[in-house]
């Protein structure tokens, strides 16, 4: 069956008469039978689920209006209004939408503040009676997966996770589709989707790749098309009977759940109710899909391991076990170490990091938490969590915005009974360890019927195929003659019976031996031909690197020999390839650990370069801005995104603070000064509080008014302040029309600033209509804008 949602609700209160910049949560208290009207048009034009005026009835969200105490009775009075429309047949969706800030460590709200919020929320909705709960518009995983968390705890009704995406199908911090679906099926969401942002042409590839990850019922809600500014009003293109036509292609492509966004109005949902409602699902293509491998994700990239996959390399260097300074590193709260070997062993070939924090001694919970958080901001690949303590896992899954493997669940009964309900909670995979309360397995048929048992606690607590890593579990051969026998049998065993991805230790094989590397590497061809898929290794062995190279040439995962001919064949480029990145002075030092996000360790290099008598400016020309303009252009290539972004603006910030407080005579002047504001009747200032962070960290001036500043306000501040330029932000397609009005009230007040515009719903066409100086799709583009509109002014 196809089920139809409502369309655009702030398109509606606003033809209704709700004045700019008030609550429109509000008008579930003081205009009810207005709301209940709205909701009969949809279900009167074919909606079999229309959603509670609620998007922004967070605590958060409201205390912007003074009505933080009112969360309660405005989402109660919201289902209120939306009963009163429904027949029998009717669902109410309870709508949650963004908090409006961005979680630790991309902004100042805690993970946990931001699971209480929606806690609250959705607590009020599911007790006022709403028949599912609706978390939409998120464009950051990590706010997603506090909300799902929340929703999971608050209520037992279905959950729908709608992510929004951009025209690069990519949320604003870098998280693709099929990342976003991997993460939110494993953490229980049981409809996944997308709204927002872009028109039905847009999301169509989305929803694509969405259905070729997922057996979840998937969800769409498109905008009227991309919005355009006629005669001074925000107008969106897409007709009914168009939109119509783009629902047939969407539920073609896997939707089941089909509806609008912005822009649309009842004349949209009887078009596309017209084109869908009576389709036969048996005449829809349907793929049940199977996983036999397992994903892991970071925040925008995903790694799958499995017999039909490449063989994915697990770097075993971030674990102070037997390595004294980066014990004493991690135990004195210095993390430099700890980020050195993530870049290091990424670069030499890692594709997942084991991530140890047992130091004995130390708040190991607080250890992780810090150490997934900014390993998750620095590195792009999935992590592995590596802990025997229970405290200190759940702080690393709660921390870490991706799907993470637990490294590791035995069939101990204090393990199970710990980690398998937090792997549940937080969408994790486990590597299970064919470890029992009688020790360990000698042969290979005890240590499978161990990896069983583990495997029907994890079923019964919920986990399902997909969720499973098995560890072969190695020996010392110095210790025992049939330890690498056993584990290559194991290997074997699993793969036959089971089918899962493996993985082990393997440097465990040649503990108390001499020349390690040969042995290691040995073992490690002969277990890639028993079924070894993610071998365990540290990745900096050149002949553990050959070997795996060669044996995928050999076990036929490498055809024609492509890969390992371009990394070994004698040519200048495979030579350059392979020498490790190492700087040649320190002004390159500076400037690899600007590009890498290494903000701690960018002020001792910057002291060093100044001891050694490089000047301000060599330092911030050769090194600084030649970074960030490195950093610009892989964003813009889609190599980085926001997180990585921001780390590297953070590190130059450092650096330009340290220039100044040794040579404060030198130190470097502000480039301009620069006015943000989100524009009246605005209250979304995500966008713009990340646009003031990289501007201030390129080292402008940024004086930010905040969030509904009107344009009298704005004009005021831009005179007073003699601003090179003004960035005006708008979120809302309601208040899109403030931006073509502040720009005149500039102009008509003889302000010069260059204007720049931005934010998630406005265009470059756009821009050009409201008279701005220039648009800027993101952050990035905002301070290339900047840069370049100032060096053209000193000219």
């Amino acid at each position: 069956m196809i089920y139809i949602f409502d369309g655009a609700m702030g398109t509606m209160l606003q033809n209704a008469g709700l004045p700019p910049g008030y609550c429109p949560e509000l008008w579930n208290q003081e205009q009810p039978a207005v709301i209940t009207a709205i909701h009969k048009s949809y279900i009167e034009s074919g909606s079999d689920i229309i959603e509670t005026n609620t998007f922004g009835a967070n605590r958060i969200k409201l205390t912007h209006y003074g009505l933080e105490e009112k969360v309660a009775l405005l989402n109660t009075s919201a289902v209120q209004a939306a009963r009163a429309a429904c027949g029998p047949a009717t669902k109410i969706a309870g709508s949650v939408g963004p908090t409006g800030k961005l979680i630790v460590p991309l902004g100042d709200l805690s993970f946990d503040d931001a699971y209480n919020v929606f806690f609250e929320q959705i607590s009020a909705l599911d007790q006022a009676g709403v028949d599912m709960i609706l978390i939409e518009t998120i464009i950051d995983i990590q706010e997603m997966r506090a909300a799902l968390l929340a929703a999971k705890a608050a209520s037992k009704k279905p959950v729908i996770c709608q992510m929004s995406f951009g025209a690069d199908e990519r949320t604003v911090t870098g998280t693709d589709p099929v990342t976003a679906t991997i993460i939110l099926e494993a953490m229980g969401a049981d409809i996944i989707g997308v709204n927002c942002s872009l028109g039905p042409a847009q999301l169509l590839p989305i929803v694509e790749k969405i259905a070729q990850t997922t057996n979840c019922p998937i969800s769409v809600q498109a905008n009227a098309g991309m919005p355009s500014l006629i005669n001074k009003q925000t107008v969106f293109p897409m007709q009914p009977e168009e939109m119509g036509h783009w629902a047939k292609k969407l539920v073609a492509a896997g939707a089941r759940y089909v509806g609008g966004c912005c822009g649309t109005t009842p004349h949209h949902i009887k078009s596309i109710y017209q084109a869908v409602k009576h389709l036969s699902l048996s005449d829809l293509p349907t793929v049940q899909l199977t996983k036999k491998f397992t994903s892991l994700t970071s925040r925008s990239k995903t790694i799958y391991l499995g017999a039909d996959h490449p063989t994915v390399i697990i770097g075993e260097r971030i674990n102070p076990t037997g390595r004294k300074q980066l014990a004493a590193d991690i135990a004195s709260g210095q993390f430099i170490s700890v980020k050195k070997e993530a870049l290091s062993q990424i670069r030499a070939g890692a594709q997942l990091l084991d991530v140890n924090m047992g130091v004995p001694g130390i708040d190991q919970a607080k250890a992780m938490q810090y150490a997934i958080q900014e390993l998750s901001m620095l590195v792009d690949v999935p992590l592995v969590i590596d802990t025997t303590d229970v405290n200190a896992l759940e702080a690393g899954l709660k921390a870490y915005p991706g799907r993470a493997l637990i490294n590791s669940v035995s069939a101990e009964p204090e393990r199970l009974e710990s980690f398998l309900p937090l792997a549940k909670k937080y969408g994790a995979a486990i590597l299970c360890l064919p470890i029992s309360p009688a020790g360990v397995p000698k042969t290979a048929q005890d240590r499978l019927v161990v990896i069983q048992e583990i495997i029907h606690k994890a079923f019964e607590i919920g986990l399902k195929p997909g969720d499973f890593v098995l560890d072969a579990l190695i020996l010392t051969a110095a210790a025992d003659a049939r330890a690498g026998l056993e584990a290559l049998a194991t290997l074997k065993l699993y793969r036959q019976h089971l089918g899962y991805p493996t993985t082990m230790g393997l440097s465990n094989i040649s503990f108390g031996l001499p020349r390690r590397d040969i042995i290691n590497a040995t073992f490690c061809a002969m277990a890639l031909d028993a079924g070894l898929d993610a071998p365990i290794l540290n990745p900096y062995d050149p002949l553990m690197q050959q070997t795996l190279a060669a044996s995928a040439l050999l076990l036929g995962n490498d055809p024609s020999g492509r890969s390992y001919s371009v990394n070994y064949a004698p040519t200048s480029q495979s030579e350059e390839r392979a020498v490790p990145l190492t700087p040649k002075n320190i002004i390159e030092q500076i400037h690899l650990a600007i590009v890498s996000g290494e903000k701690e360790a960018v002020v001792p290099l910057v002291e060093q370069a100044l001891r050694e008598g490089h000047g301000s400016i060599e330092i911030s020309e050769q090194a600084l801005t030649t970074a960030m303009n490195k950093v610009g252009i892989a964003f813009g290539n889609g190599q980085c995104f926001l997180p990585q972004v921001l780390l590297a603006a953070e590190s130059m910030r450092a650096a330009f603070l340290t220039i100044k407080k040794e040579l404060p005579a030198h130190a470097t002047t502000s480039l301009g000064t620069i006015i943000l504001a989100t524009v009246k009747g605005d209250i979304h200032d995500l966008g713009k509080n990340i646009v003031a962070a990289l501007l201030e960290n390129n080292g402008f001036t940024v004086i930010d008014l905040g969030k509904d500043i009107s344009p009298e306000k704005i004009v005021e501040k831009a005179l007073e302040h003699k601003a090179d330029i003004v960035g005006l932000c708008a979120l809302m397609t309601t208040t899109m029309p403030q931006i073509d009005h502040t720009i005149a009230a500039l102009k008509a007040a003889g302000c010069s600033a260059q204007t720049i515009v931005g934010g998630a719903v406005l265009t470059q066409e756009y821009a050009n209509q409201a008279n701005a100086d220039s648009y800027a799709a993101n952050g990035v583009d905002a301070v290339t804008i900047a840069k370049n509109f100032m060096a053209d002014k000193e000219h």
